[in-house]
């Protein structure tokens, strides 16, 4: 074998690591599609506990309404609905109890959280109608509810009394946007309010008192999640008019940009402990999900295996383990998905 085919050999084995090297460090998660419910072709992923238990919704057989689930060990496990039609899965905590919302046979729609896989009504703050959004592992469960005036207001859920948490100064009136949507295990509660103004503003609430959480120099802000640090994410304008994902240690947003040009508007929807954050991103025409860690965010559609069928639209949650859940395209199909690190 004379030289130049030698080198040739050496450099094409040199170019083929490199590729395989760059191929493999794109793969950082495996996914695992957590399918649906009896023959329905629609299922999302809304939150997932410590050991990997995943709530959500899924279709029925005919898609005419959906059914919460929790998925656990590879099984999917229909919770069913409070009566009506249309059910979701919103937060699942360490003994594997789930709150959410859902539609009831009389109509309207009401919190519930899951025991023993049956679901009970939380009940409202006297306007006839609650969501769930989050549920932390000592069963206080947080949300949002009507009242008896005809406003929204976030509700901290505890030893079987619905508490109203009052705004930021909201007068009564149309504000949807009165809502908890995160809880810890210290009992902080995060979500959104509007104040007496009309802007609507994050908040974390503690021990009783409420605080607005500001913005990234914009009008406006939304919180989502808070992890046992007592760090926040969310989403807030910055002062050219974007919406950027945030996260907020000791009162302070970071802006945490985009994925792809900085006009892109950007959702922080988890995180866990280490303040690693997931959530959605405008992505073209579209919506991608994304990671952000160590200062970067990434979209994990690039930190999965090339030609998986998914197109990964949204993250919703994060447990420390580093298993993300979410929501995508599978073969054109939208499917709840579970990311494991490899």
């Amino acid at each position: 074998m004379n030289s130049s085919v030698r080198l040739s050999r050496v450099v094409l084995t040199l170019l083929l690591a490199t590729a395989l090297s760059s191929i493999c460090a794109g793969q950082t998660y495996t996914v695992t599609d957590l399918g649906t419910l009896h023959g329905g072709t629609v299922s999302g992923a809304k939150a997932v506990n410590a050991t990997g238990e995943i709530t959500g919704y899924a279709y029925n057989s005919n898609d005419a309404g959906s059914d919460v689930f929790l998925y656990s060990g590879g099984t999917m496990t229909d919770l069913g609905t409070l009566g009506g039609k249309w059910a979701v899965g919103n937060g699942v905590n360490g003994s594997g109890q789930v709150a959410g919302y859902s539609t009831i046979a009389s109509g309207g729609y009401h919190a519930f959280v899951s025991s023993g896989g049956k679901l009970t009504d939380l009940g409202d703050l006297g306007g006839g109608s609650a969501v769930a959004y989050a549920i932390n592992d000592a069963g206080q469960v947080v949300g949002s509810a009507v009242t008896a005036q005809g406003s929204n207001h976030p509700f901290l859920y505890s030893s079987g009394k619905m508490t109203d948490l009052g705004t930021l100064g909201s007068p009564d009136g149309n504000n949807w946007w009165n809502t908890a949507q995160g809880v810890n295990k210290q009992g902080v509660v995060v979500g959104t309010s509007y104040d007496a103004q009309g802007n609507f503003f994050g908040f974390m609430w503690r021990n009783g008192t409420m605080i607005k959480l500001g913005t990234l120099g914009g009008a406006w802000s939304q919180a989502y999640a808070v992890n046992n640090k007592n760090q926040v994410t969310g989403v807030a304008y910055t002062r050219n008019g974007s919406a950027h994902a945030f996260l907020a240690t000791n009162g302070v947003l970071k802006d945490l940009g985009t994925i792809s040009d900085p006009t892109s508007t950007t959702w922080g929807f988890g995180l866990n402990d280490a303040g690693i954050v997931v959530g959605q991103s405008t992505f073209q025409s579209t919506y991608h999900a994304f990671v952000y860690s160590g200062g970067v965010m990434k979209d994990l559609n690039k930190l999965i295996p090339a030609r998986s069928g998914w197109v990964l639209l949204t993250a919703n949650g994060i447990n420390n383990a580093g298993q993300i859940v979410g929501e995508g395209l599978h073969n054109g199909k939208q499917h709840g998905f579970l990311l494991t690190p490899q």
